[in-house]
């Protein structure tokens, strides 16, 4: 069994874009950053799998500070990778401050991190990841409408932004890191607005796109303009326009909420797999 790191993305996405394109819908995160990567939209990434025999067991991924992406191809040698993976990241020094995985595999490794380590983990969301092939027909949809944002509309986009990590208890991101990250999705048409009455009232953005699919994250309405169905109509409305373009989308659902995960199964939404973002820490 070989633990590989790889330095060039093209080496590496040639080993391991096969498979994740055979299970797009499901590791879309990863195989989205991986484009990014190739790109060059991060700096230092890394990237290693674990091989035995010309078989591809295991890949990693990981864009610091995001946490390291883990996928396991053969799940008999769950124990045996994990254990392979977190001595090379020890012997290696690579510093990982969180993981986001399968939730079973997240946390087999998160408890041989902790036995390795002496250090702990805790949880930072506990998610589900959901697809959309079609928007339910008998879904009632409101007469607002959706619009692209523009520059003009940056100043709330950073405001909602930084609301939006504190609702669902993400790390804090800096207020210049904010402003620079909703440049680029601004420049790259990548955020919606819904509009009522001429009032902007909730946002939702588009990203990774793959060959099949888009993910749909940052959903988000401010406190005092929830529970009136902006987001619900929001997500089902731009989400049936993405699919013009693309044959599913996905998104990620924090399952500890029961509200958000019944609203996006009434737009259609089918969950695929349960996905647990955990913080790991060393003594």
């Amino acid at each position: 069994m070989n633990f590989q790191h790889y330095e060039s993305v093209e080496r590496f996405a040639i080993r391991v874009t096969p498979f994740l394109k055979e299970n797009e819908d499901k590791f879309s995160l990863f195989l989205g950053v991986l484009e990014r990567i190739k790109v060059g939209a991060y700096e230092n990434p890394y990237m290693a799998t674990i091989e035995e025999n010309g078989q591809l067991l295991a890949i990693f991924q990981m864009t610091p500070p995001h946490p390291l992406n883990i996928i396991f191809v053969d799940e008999n040698q769950l124990a045996t990778c994990t254990d392979l993976c977190i001595t090379e990241l020890i012997n290696q020094a690579v510093p990982v401050e969180s993981i986001i995985s399968v939730k079973e595999w997240a946390i087999l490794f998160a408890n041989k991190w902790q036995e390795r380590t002496g250090g702990s983990y805790s949880l930072i969301m506990d998610q589900g990841l959901y697809r959309l092939d079609k928007v339910e027909e008998s879904l009632e949809m409101s007469t607002d409408s959706w619009r692209y944002a523009t520059s003009n509309d940056a100043l709330l986009i950073e405001k909602w932004f930084g609301q939006f990590e504190h609702d669902t208890g993400l790390p804090t991101t800096a207020p210049v890191e904010i402003k620079k990250r909703v440049k680029a999705m601004l420049d790259a048409k990548e955020v919606f607005l819904w509009e009522n009455k001429g009032e902007v009232v909730s946002m939702m953005k588009k990203a990774r796109p793959t060959a099949n699919g888009v993910t749909v994250s940052l959903v988000f309405t401010p406190a005092e303009k929830r529970r009136k169905g902006y987001g619900r109509t929001m997500v089902a409305a731009v989400s049936k326009e993405l699919l013009k373009e693309f044959k599913f989308c996905v998104l990620y659902t924090d399952m500890l909420n029961p509200t958000s995960n019944k609203i996006y199964q009434e737009i259609g939404y089918k969950k695929l797999i349960d996905s647990v973002h955990l913080k790991l820490e060393k003594l």
